[in-house]
């Protein structure tokens, strides 16, 4: 296990001394934003469980419930070293690990002790599971009144598709997302990671945040009702108001944007791609009196961003053809001189090194107690007075249960029969 790893504003030079530096007086840890609040993750892939690490990167006590023979499936997902799952070292981080079997008596009677003592649970169990094992709302929320829970499924708690399956995959293709990503001759694309489930995670503990501020001035929890496939249509814009009222359907474009040019990715004279973006009118007429063709900007077209989207073609032959005459160096130096916006495709080997996430402490070191130093991404933004912090990665299935179970006051005897009856 790790010291604090805090996630602070980087200053220059040494970290300032005193309580400005964060947030605390000389000598003290820093506080954290949710210290005293108790999460209980029963979730799994990917949503619920990314939600209550985002609450765990700022200081409430996380307790991962697992079954005791059936762990969470991130574990075995993607890569793993030493038989050791990388992708749960990320989404287990700040977690403590109690297995617990919720469809036995012993499961459900300690849980609901659990509830008593928390503050908010996630779960993303097919809807009617949880009431089918005695653990409905009913129940919880006698156990504690101002309990929060957040209920994340792909399609909802109720409706026509309320039971089915739900993976963020069916939220990015039932959204709209696919419809209008890839080539426009080409078929609809995915994502080739969990784009849908990471924004609902986003918006599940922006929902958590709301309700508790919720119980702050009401004294009663609530249930937060988070289906996958809505935060994913939240994040595609105006669509629903084009249709609505034009009848505009968005067509796929590959890189290039129906509201602004040029937007597209070019390749440099040294084979790397850049991305270039003119969302702003400035921008544009700088980017086009740098590659060299100032002549474009008192064209009438020019002077919108759908009027330049619609000569997206000699744009981008302007553009891209400046571009594919010079070093990927030499181009972003330019556009920086120029002021104009310009990125390049970072696969990631070029993120691990590129230094603006070096600046800002993006990727950050964690000592693992089982694969010894590790990186990963830091937590997702910096508070000057409560900073986030990485205190340990994930950790192995069900290696915090007796404690927990201890902190909880059940004695060795009651442990022991929980775990002859098969609830641990």
């Amino acid at each position: 296990m790790n010291d604090s790893l805090t996630r602070e504003p980087p200053g220059p030079g040494a970290a300032s001394e005193g309580p400005a530096a964060d947030g605390a007086p000389d000598g003290a840890a820093p506080l954290s934003a949710l210290d005293g609040l108790r999460v209980l993750d029963l979730a799994t892939l990917f949503a619920g469980p990314l939600a209550a690490t985002m609450l765990g990167d700022f200081g409430a006590d996380v307790i991962k419930i697992e079954h005791p023979r059936k762990p969470d499936p991130s574990r075995g997902h993607g890569p793993a070293k030493d038989g050791v799952g990388l992708w749960w070292k990320l989404l287990g981080r700040n977690k403590r690990n109690l297995t617990l079997d919720l469809s036995t008596p012993g499961g459900r009677d300690v849980l609901l002790r659990l509830a008593a003592e928390s503050d908010v649970i996630v779960e993303n169990f097919r809807p009617g599971t949880l009431e089918k094992w005695d653990l409905g709302w009913d129940r919880l929320s006698a156990a504690n009144p101002r309990l929060v829970l957040a209920r994340v499924t792909g399609f909802g708690q109720f409706g026509p598709y309320s039971r089915r399956p739900g993976f963020g995959t069916l939220a990015e293709a039932m959204s709209g997302f696919a419809a209008i990503t890839g080539e426009a001759d080409g078929p609809p694309t995915l994502p080739p990671f969990g784009l849908a489930d990471s924004i609902a995670a986003l918006s599940t503990a922006y929902a958590v945040m709301a309700a508790l501020r919720s119980r702050d001035l009401t004294g009663r929890g609530q249930v937060i009702d988070m289906a996958i496939i809505e935060p994913m249509l939240t994040v595609l814009g105006p669509q629903p108001l084009w249709y609505d009222q034009l009848g505009h359907v968005q067509p796929r474009t590959g890189n290039r944007s129906a509201n602004n040019a040029p937007r597209n990715t070019y390749r440099s004279a040294d084979g790397r791609w850049l991305a270039v973006s003119t969302s702003a009118q400035s921008v544009a007429e700088r980017v086009m009196r740098l590659v060299g063709h100032p002549e474009y900007i008192t064209e009438p077209w020019f002077a919108t961003g759908a009027g330049r989207a619609q000569h997206a073609d000699e744009l981008d032959e302007a553009v891209g053809g400046w571009i594919a005459r010079h070093g990927a160096d030499e181009v972003v130096a330019a556009f920086e001189r120029a002021e104009a916006a310009i990125a390049p495709i970072n696969d990631i080997r070029d993120v691990m090194e590129d230094e603006q996430y070096r600046a800002l402490g993006s990727i950050t070191e964690v000592e693992d107690e089982e694969l010894g130093r590790i990186r990963m991404q830091n937590v997702l933004f910096r508070l000057s007075e409560t900073p986030g912090a990485i205190r340990w990665a994930g950790r192995p299935h069900g290696c915090d249960t007796q404690d927990v179970l201890t902190e909880l006051g059940l004695t060795e005897r009651e442990i022991s029969e929980l775990r002859d009856g098969g609830a641990l």
